[in-house]
């Protein structure tokens, strides 16, 4: 399992390396994700909070990503955990997600 940390900002441009409007990565030299960066209210993620209310979002936005995606959402329903929204493909990272 590999993490994938992703701060949402309210100005993805301007807080970035080389500037994506709504959503970067930063990458290492060895090319592996370090850091995402996300605008509020891009790509239809509607559990990253609301940049109105404060404190903003849940705290801290945690992605991990794993070879078994369909066994770690069995384990998730049969612990009986709270799945927000999915499992679904993500068209924009070319993933699934839950």
């Amino acid at each position: 399992m590999k993490p994938q940390t992703m701060i949402v900002v309210s100005d993805v441009e301007a807080s970035s390396g080389h500037g994506g409007r709504e959503y970067e990565q930063l990458i290492g030299a060895d090319g592996t994700l370090l850091l995402q960066l996300h605008s509020w209210d891009a790509h239809e993620h509607p559990h990253m909070g609301d940049p109105g209310g404060r404190p903003y979002g849940n705290g801290v936005l945690l992605w991990f990503e794993t070879e078994a995606f369909d066994a770690a959402v069995e384990r998730a329903h049969a612990m009986s955990a709270t799945i927000v929204d999915g499992p679904l493909v993500n068209p924009n990272a070319r993933h699934r997600e839950v």
